[in-house]
């Protein structure tokens, strides 16, 4: 359904919902002291790691996605900085400052780049000159996406919408009215495969026409359940698998599940509770549990591989499946690289000692991390 069809006070009630999302998940957060950290083994320094390079932005503190287009990564700090970088060198290729705290980002296509303040405005520059902004109508913690000359966004309300990325100018607007009032305050799903947007909506993967915002389907891959709120809220979270046509996602503290997003159709389901996203290639499909084990899962039919528990509750990001490896950066600042055939370490890297606040990328030949501190971090194997 069209989001320009909603009544005002449908849009007021969805508004109102998302700021007190914000406290319930907040007040969440806060509890019983949690279980200490894993000890770590010695440094097993079975493949050679080193660090290409590093640079700077200014602190991270909100689900950062960074962006990569072919050889160029960007990222952005909190305080509204934006910065692009060769991912070979390090090199800086433009900086720039949108003025205001940033809440969810950082999105580009190599020539345009996109962000949502914390005042809820999208804001497009390119290559590091603001083109234009426009006032969202709700929270957004999910990364715009740039593709084919536009600009999707979508906010915690669960209205997705598309802009010319040149003019600024609103082409359309989705929104599934009746929804779970309830949303995360981090990153979602929301990619292009063929000529479908791919998004993420409460428990499911809807497919989009992103000429037009007309909905072509439909897969859900957990359903709400629990006695309360916050126990029914399962809204799929970013990072995706992505093999062909072949979309595998995360339901928060749920599921994981696969969708074949030429027909819209569940290929498999299965428990799984994690809060971060997942990774993988054609074989295997790589999570972290929320309590730190680390899982693999065979991607055709969801069947688990092997489980790790080296990690356990050392504040895990979602990994990252490269070559033989499997990346995962956890909250001292360390990135640890597994074996992918059985979850044994092959390395770690240091960075500065502070929490790694966005799932590792693969940049060319360059795996590249961001720390809370603004750090970022360029490695590649030997």
């Amino acid at each position: 359904m069209m989001a320009r069809g909603e009544t005002r006070s449908w849009r007021s009630a969805r508004r109102l919902a998302v700021a007190a999302m914000a406290l319930v998940l907040v007040a969440c957060a806060s509890g019983p002291d949690k279980p200490q950290p894993a000890e770590l083994s010695p440094n097993a320094a079975l493949i050679s790691v080193r660090l290409a390079w590093s640079a700077r932005i200014s602190p991270v503190r909100y689900p950062l996605d960074v962006d990569v287009s072919g050889a160029t990564v960007t990222v952005a700090g909190s305080d509204g900085s934006v910065a692009a970088f060769d991912s070979g060198s390090g090199a800086e290729q433009w900086r720039a400052s949108v003025g205001a705290d940033i809440g969810g980002g950082v999105g580009s296509d190599g020539r345009y780049t996109a962000v949502v303040t914390r005042t809820n405005e999208l804001v497009v520059l390119e290559r590091g000159r603001e083109l234009w902004r426009e006032k969202l109508g709700a929270l957004s913690f999910t990364a715009p996406l740039v593709a084919g000359e536009r600009v999707f966004a979508m906010t915690a309300d669960r209205v997705v919408s598309a802009y010319d990325a040149r003019s600024g100018r609103r082409l359309w607007s989705y929104a599934r009215q009746g929804d779970f009032p309830l949303a995360l305050r981090q990153s979602s799903v929301m990619l292009p495969v063929g000529d479908t947007l791919v998004v993420g909506i409460s428990g499911r993967l809807v497919g989009i026409n992103p000429l037009t915002g007309s909905l072509r389907w439909e897969s859900p891959i957990a359903t709400a359940r629990g006695t309360n709120d916050v126990e029914r809220l399962v809204d799929l979270v970013g990072r995706v698998s992505r093999d062909g046509n072949v979309v595998c996602a995360r339901a928060f503290q749920a599921a994981i599940g696969c969708v074949d997003t030429t027909r819209g159709s569940l290929l498999w389901s299965r428990p799984a509770a994690g809060a971060n996203g997942i990774h993988g290639d054609g074989e295997m499909i790589f999570g972290t549990e929320s309590d730190g084990k680390v899982i693999a899962w065979r991607r055709s039919n969801g069947e688990p591989a092997w489980t790790s528990d080296r990690l356990r509750y050392r504040g895990l990001t979602a990994p990252l499946a490269i070559g033989r490896s499997v990346a995962v950066g956890d909250a001292t600042g360390l990135v640890h690289f597994l074996s992918r055939q059985d979850g044994s370490l092959l390395t770690r890297m240091p960075t500065d000692g502070s929490p790694i606040v966005a799932a590792p990328v693969l940049a060319g030949n360059t795996l590249v991390v961001v720390t809370q501190n603004g750090g970022v971090f360029g490695f590649r194997p030997d």
